[in-house]
């Protein structure tokens, strides 16, 4: 009777740690779920009312060349044309992974199928220093040598797309090449052992059995990449060049959204059509992180072997 009576305590204090536990969990989520709708409620809202206050057209937003929210032209229209920012972030962000990608495949490639344990243990921490130096040091590194090269090389000032673009493929580098080690990892093991036993050489089950089979992880990879250079402000701010104009080829200064938003939010007056302006620019961004994350989960349905 007495143990009955014992186990039925400890059903009934485990019982109550269960309730407790469930909800400091419950009360944790609803804070994260609270202050994640807020700031989607806060940039939302006020990057609309570009729109909505002020009256801009949408289509004149997206398509102008011309950004000086201060000024209007001869006909009263607010010259607020985001079209040079948003060609500016995606060219640096496409152009950035197309390059980082070869190398983040062959370095996540020799450190999982060829490198010995030791070019492992070389190779892992320079990745990790690589991803933990802060985007001022990066910067920094660009406009004291990125910049003169580029100039030294190509012509022109030094400042513009092609320094942004080779800062950012060393600062996705380690990013892409970290999911992508991890991808590898992921590889069943049977795939290489099935495929070397049928005949198949090394590099041959290298290249069209485990890459293949870890592509929605490269993908994922690579997105992920591609939503952190989209994101990157200081870094690319010191090496684009800062001019707000449409950029005709890789050596012309530009600028993104965040480096507008960077060098514009402290000199402008809260609901003001220059500030207003640039929570539009912060919705962009905001719009564009969300359809990464979604296209990361798109690709994370998608099979490796087909």
């Amino acid at each position: 009777m007495d143990q009955i009576k014992n186990e039925l305590t400890h059903k009934s204090k485990a019982s109550k740690q269960d309730v407790r536990g469930r909800t400091i969990a419950f009360i944790c989520i609803a804070v994260i779920m609270l202050v994640v709708l807020s700031i989607l409620f806060m940039i939302t809202s006020r990057g609309l009312s570009t729109f909505i206050q002020d009256k801009v057209p949408v289509s004149d937003f997206f398509t102008k060349t011309v950004w000086n929210p201060s000024a209007v032209d001869a006909n009263g229209h607010y010259l607020v044309g985001a079209l040079p920012m948003i060609v500016g972030s995606f060219s640096v962000t496409i152009l950035a992974a197309l390059l980082a990608t070869p190398f983040a495949i062959a370095t996540a490639v020799f450190m999982t199928e060829i490198s010995p344990k030791r070019g492992q243990r070389i190779l892992q921490p320079v990745i990790e220093l690589l991803v933990g130096i802060p985007s001022v040091v990066y910067g920094f590194i660009g406009l004291t040598v990125v910049v003169p090269l580029t100039r030294q090389l190509f012509g022109g000032t030094g400042f513009g797309i092609l320094s942004g673009t080779f800062v950012l493929f060393v600062m996705v580098l380690p990013t892409i090449t970290s999911m992508y080690i991890d991808s590898l990892k992921s590889v069943p093991r049977f795939y290489r052992e099935a495929s070397l036993a049928l005949g198949a050489t090394r590099w041959q089950t290298i290249s069209r059995v485990v890459i293949r089979a870890s592509v929605p992880g490269l993908l994922t990879a690579i997105v992920f990449g591609m939503a952190r250079a989209f994101g990157e402000a200081l870094a690319v701010q010191m090496v684009i060049g800062n001019a707000a104009l449409l950029p005709h080829n890789l050596l012309s200064p530009a600028s993104t959204l965040t480096s507008v938003l960077t060098t514009g939010i402290g000199n402008t007056v809260m609901g003001t059509l220059p500030n207003n302006a640039l929570w539009t620019l912060a919705l962009i961004l905001l719009v564009m992180s969300l359809l990464f994350n979604l296209l990361t989960r798109y690709i994370g349905r998608k099979g490796g072997l087909k």
